[in-house]
């Protein structure tokens, strides 16, 4: 019985369709990140990039559970003197959709070199229109 390697020829990358209608913020980001790092694949290796292409849908359609709509705060620093910032949930769903995600997303994925390459294959889209129509074609036919 001999040990397989995965090898970087071995990584098949498939496109995902995510509809964020109606879905909980915290269960879509677990799903999106495992489909990132592709540990939902036989041949998933921690230290390769073996992960998919995850296109989402409906940002601005997800929900929260609890009271976190009032009071989850998104929180940054802008780098110069008194730069701190706040928005809290609602402000930020009106604001930008498509970051709330992302920002769940990347505190799901380990913090490694990987990180960024896999948060640029996610491709988050506030409407049901996307512009990767055609990769979806191509896999059907």
């Amino acid at each position: 019985m001999k040990t397989y390697t995965t090898k970087i020829t071995d990584i098949k990358r498939k496109w995902h369709l995510l509809d964020a209608n109606n879905q909980v913020l915290g269960r879509l980001s677990t799903k999106i990140a495992l489909l990132l790092m592709g540990k939902h694949k036989v041949y998933f290796s921690p230290h390769l990039d073996c992960g998919d292409w995850v296109v989402v849908v409906h940002a601005d359609k997800i929900v929260v559970t609890g009271r976190k709509e009032k009071q989850k705060m998104y929180r940054w620093h802008t780098g110069y003197p008194k730069g701190f910032r706040q928005l809290s949930f609602k402000q930020m769903m009106d604001k930008n959709p498509e970051k709330i995600i992302r920002h769940a997303v990347s505190g799901m994925l380990p913090i490694n070199k990987l990180r960024d390459k896999r948060l640029a294959r996610l491709k988050i889209f506030a409407g049901p229109k996307h512009t990767f129509e055609d990769k979806f074609n191509a896999k059907n036919q």
